[in-house]
């Protein structure tokens, strides 16, 4: 998307944006069927509660060879507590036989308004790729977009279960299950920015969060390693303070003792306001003219309880045990290239094999064109059970 904003307001652009974008898909809803009561305490993570048959059209009227579902499903918050999370399955109507590969998608941000979850957009458009090559897709929303309550944005155990609560849903609905995704598919985890993640914390809990699913790879790119050093580096900076928000909202969401509320002026609930309602553009268009000063009473990362929160996000604590291709732009705008790096050197660290590739020159939103085909590739080979060695030792 071509920006017409200020300066400072591209530059707000490229903090938040998602992965950049290919063919789009939009959502057309069919039909409502339920398969369970729709009550978090009901059931086990992963369980469908709702499922609503729609389909996809690569241009307006040109429908795509994919059979595509909304659903809702049971997962696990940030304190361990159920939840429903929504999002959508989709499957390649292509005549394979047998069990087909799935990937679980995590999607960079959208923004923290229900009405930007990529379910409810008929995104997210990059996963054209995903479907072309056969692999069913299934894309979380995350906690809190499409679904009661603010969205835990950046909060690494709220998005890593609602990535591997999709992979469960997708293998126990029926009507994937008819078109070869079973328990036995073969598992990847994919993620660019927001999205590279949640799917590394995705990678991190799965053994033992849901040791069932035969994972066999994460592809992941832009990764915001660690959120509170990053807030750290850049909070204040005017540019800023639309992302600077959302992380607060999303924590705060996730941790009710952390009362965001109390450090904010009557401005700053105002803009508060527009920031957990809004997409991305609008909280570009909210942050014009705005100040840090005039929003806030004092600053939460000041407080050891909002540090605490913040450095529990922080990834590299735990070895996934599948092998990781992991991308970073050498010159990434939003997220430094310090935190893709310093990734790499922790899951070598632990002895997890990671394949590492720095992209020379490329900006965050440059990266997932140059970085994104290649990783997927590899992906691709991972879950036809071909090895790889990673490239830690170079």
């Amino acid at each position: 998307m071509k920006s017409i904003l200020s300066r400072a307001q591209r530059s707000l652009r490229r903090r938040v944006a998602p992965t950049a974008c290919a063919v789009a898909l939009v959502a057309a809803p069919l039909g409502v069927g339920v398969a369970h009561a729709d009550d978090p305490h009901v059931g086990e993570p992963g369980d469908v509660v709702h499922v609503e048959a729609s389909t996809y059209d690569l241009l307006p009227g040109i429908p795509a060879p994919v059979d595509a579902w909304k659903i809702r499903y049971r997962s696990t918050d940030a304190l361990g507590q159920p939840n429903l999370v929504s999002g959508r399955i989709l499957v390649p109507r292509d005549g394979r036989a047998g069990t087909r590969p799935l990937v679980t998608y995590a999607v960079g941000t959208v923004g923290m308004g229900d009405q930007c979850a990529p379910s409810a957009t008929g995104g997210p458009r990059e996963i054209t790729g995903l479907l072309e090559k056969g692999w069913a897709v299934v894309v979380t929303d995350y906690q809190g977009l499409g679904t009661p309550g603010d969205h835990p944005y950046l909060v690494g155990p709220s998005e890593g279960t609602a990535v591997l609560d999709a992979a469960r849903a997708a293998q126990r609905l029926p009507e994937a299950n008819t078109r070869g995704v079973s328990a036995d598919s073969p598992v990847g985890i994919v993620g660019y920015s927001q999205g590279g993640h949640a799917a590394s914390w995705a990678a991190e809990l799965a053994n033992e969060y849901a040791p069932e699913l035969r994972i066999k790879g994460l592809a992941a790119g832009g990764v915001p390693a660690d959120t509170l050093t990053d807030a750290l580096d850049h909070r204040g900076e005017p540019a800023n303070l639309a992302a600077y928000f959302m992380i607060a909202i999303g924590h705060d969401a996730a941790y009710p003792e952390l009362r965001f509320d109390s450090y904010l002026t009557d401005a700053g609930r105002a803009f508060a306001h527009k920031i957990r309602t809004g997409c991305v553009v609008d909280n570009l268009l909210a942050n014009h003219g705005k100040t840090f000063r005039e929003l806030v009473t004092g600053d939460p990362l000041d407080t050891p309880e909002w540090q605490q929160r913040l450095a529990e996000d922080r990834l590299g604590t735990r070895a996934p045990g599948f092998p990781i291709y992991l991308f970073h732009g050498m010159n990434d705008d939003i997220v430094g290239y310090k935190f893709g790096a310093q990734l790499r050197s922790d899951w070598c660290g632990l002895g997890n094999p990671v394949e590492w590739h720095a992209i020379p020159l490329a900006e965050h939103l440059a990266t997932p064109s140059l970085g994104g085909n290649p990783a997927l590739d590899w992906l691709g080979h991972r879950l036809a059970g071909e090895p790889t060695h990673g490239n830690c030792g170079s």
